[in-house]
């Protein structure tokens, strides 16, 4: 993947299902990666995704009161 500045980027989400507590602050941060199955418990649509996403998962990870995501990245 390519971030904003052209540099080749390495950039996987990963999340700990049992230690989410169901706030839903990634869903509302990044919609398009996180979504929350029937009883709140996070659900990674996408592990890998695009570039213009990654601003919005970075402050999913930062707001989650469980500390449930972890991103990988590398250049």
């Amino acid at each position: 993947m390519v971030d904003r500045d052209d540099r080749r980027v390495t950039f996987k989400v990963r999340i700990v299902e049992r230690k989410c507590i169901g706030a839903g602050q990634c869903v509302l941060s990044a919609p398009a990666v996180f979504d929350q199955d029937d009883d709140g418990i996070v659900v990674l649509r996408d592990a890998t995704p695009p570039p213009s996403e990654h601003e919005a998962v970075r402050k999913a990870a930062r707001l989650c009161p469980a500390v449930a995501i972890f991103i990988d990245e590398a250049t």
